[in-house]
């Protein structure tokens, strides 16, 4: 009997190493969803955060799910909370400032959805949050960050990555460390032997 099949809903190389180092079999791929399009809905009708991020991550594992109905579907997606605002990762090293000196000194709310799919249908959701504190930082200091993070600085929202150079930039974490990183591990691995794929 082969193994059960498994699929990251997802093209994130954080998250694809999240699972790969915790020993699961898997293949990634994409969801071909406008998340933009749906958050916009989402918006526009009130949903909070979280919710914002368990909807994508839902459209995510439905999309690869109705194609592969026999697999096991990780759909993720994150938001990041801060005073209300709902932002996005930078498209350049400008936008990135801008969000690094909006944060600074502040403390926002990283909210990471994980959704599980098996026979087209969703059968799993988890929200994990995380309590963010960055440091005060001169303009100075943040020029010289994405010197030094580079690309890097514009693959995440909110311009950092804890697991690199960015956790120099906080004062302060409370939360899932993974659900920081964008893939609340330990839920999902929880489901997963729920399901008997794994042990």
């Amino acid at each position: 009997m082969s193994a059960p099949r498994i699929i990251l809903a997802s093209g994130s190389a954080i998250r694809a190493t999240i699972l790969a180092n915790a020993g699961v079999d898997f293949e990634a791929i994409p969801a071909p969803v406008d998340e933009r399009e749906i958050e916009s809905g989402l918006v526009a009708e009130g949903a909070s955060p979280e919710d914002v991020a368990l909807a994508l991550a839902e459209a995510k594992a439905r999309a690869i799910a109705a194609a592969n109905p026999s697999a096991f579907v990780i759909g993720a997606d994150q938001t990041l909370d801060a005073g209300g605002d709902r932002w996005h990762k930078p498209g350049t090293r400008l936008e990135a400032r801008a969000q690094l000196l909006a944060l600074s000194g502040r403390s926002h709310r990283l909210h990471a959805a994980v959704v599980g799919a098996h026979g087209g249908e969703v059968r799993w959701r988890h929200v994990g949050t995380a309590a963010m504190t960055m440091r005060h930082l001169l303009p100075v200091q943040i020029d010289d960050y994405l010197d030094r993070a580079g690309e890097a600085a514009l693959q995440s929202v909110g311009a950092y990555q804890v697991e690199g150079l960015g956790i120099r930039l906080f004062e302060r974490i409370d939360g899932d460390y993974f659900a920081i990183l964008g893939l609340p591990i330990l839920p999902l691995l929880a489901w997963l032997r729920h399901e008997g794929v794994m042990d």
